[in-house]
């Protein structure tokens, strides 16, 4: 692949394809806003998950999982709530959820509840 975006892109579809075969319905991707993106907003069993998908080559430099820094959590919930706000979700549970991806390992693993709103 030529680029780290259309790396990521590629990687997302494969997250999307992991998450609806364990019965996820894919709601949006790619989420843009001013406070920064979501990458897969998925639904199962009445709650609506927030997915940050992760991809490194290796885990020579640590987990995939590990990027998801507080700093990026929190951008995470801040556009999330925006998400909620303009699509007017209310009463809605919700949850934040990283999918890390191991390259050379063709691994996928999916972190339910990876971090919350303090």
């Amino acid at each position: 692949m030529n680029n780290t975006r259309e790396t990521g892109r590629f990687y997302e579809l494969q997250a999307q394809k992991y998450l609806k075969k364990k019965k996820y319905k894919i709601i949006d991707k790619n989420f843009l806003c001013k406070f920064g993106e979501i990458d897969i907003v998925a639904a199962k069993d009445d709650v609506l998950v927030f997915v940050e998908v992760k991809a490194r080559k290796n885990t020579k430099y640590g987990y995939p999982r590990e990027f998801v820094t507080l700093s990026k959590q929190r951008k995470i919930i801040k556009t999330a709530e925006y998400y909620l706000m303009k699509n007017n979700c209310y009463d809605i549970q919700c949850r934040f959820d990283v999918l890390e991806i191991i390259i050379e390992d063709d691994i996928i693993n999916h972190i339910e509840n990876a971090f919350w709103i303090e």
